[in-house]
C-alpha cells in the first residue's frame, strides 16, 4: 500500500527494535487504508498522530509495547474488547500490543472508520454534546 508518509514518522519507526517496527508499521497501513485521506504527523515532539479533521490515532512505543491512542472520547463501540485501556477516559482510549501479540485488524479497523466518520461529522466532543 502506498500513500503519502511524513519522513519524521518513519524516522520514529525506523528506531524502534523490530517487533514495534512490525506492529507500527501495520497500524499505520490500517489507519491509511481505512480513508486515503488520512495524515500523518509528529505531536508532542514526536508521537506519530493520524489525522483527519481531527485526531483519530496516535503511537507510542514504550518498553515493552506499543500503545494505539484512539481519539474518539469513548463513544466507539468495542465489541471485539480490544481496547485495554483508558475506558472512563474523556479523549482517548488505548489499544496496547505487546511483542508476539497479534492486532485485531477487522476490529482496529472499525475503530478507526468510525473515528473517521465522527470526525466529518463535527468530532466526538460535538457528537456527544448532541447525543
Amino acid at each position: 500500500m502506498t500513500y503519502p508518509s511524513d519522513p519524521r514518522v518513519d524516522a520514529y519507526i525506523d528506531a524502534l527494535p523490530d517487533w514495534q517496527r512490525k506492529v507500527c508499521r501495520e497500524v499505520r497501513d490500517l489507519v491509511h487504508a481505512a480513508e486515503p485521506e488520512v495524515t500523518e504527523t509528529l505531536k508532542r515532539t514526536k508521537q506519530p498522530y493520524f489525522v483527519l479533521q481531527g485526531n483519530i490515532c496516535a503511537l507510542l512505543a514504550a518498553k515493552d509495547h506499543v500503545n494505539i491512542f484512539l481519539y474518539d472520547g469513548g463513544i466507539v463501540p468495542d465489541p471485539e474488547g480490544i481496547i485495554t485501556a483508558g475506558h472512563d477516559n474523556k479523549t482517548a482510549r488505548t489499544v496496547a500490543i505487546s511483542e508476539g501479540e497479534t492486532i485485531n485488524a477487522t476490529a482496529l479497523t472499525a475503530m478507526f472508520k468510525h473515528i473517521i466518520a465522527n470526525n466529518r461529522a463535527g468530532g466526538w466532543r460535538k457528537l456527544k454534546r448532541e447525543g
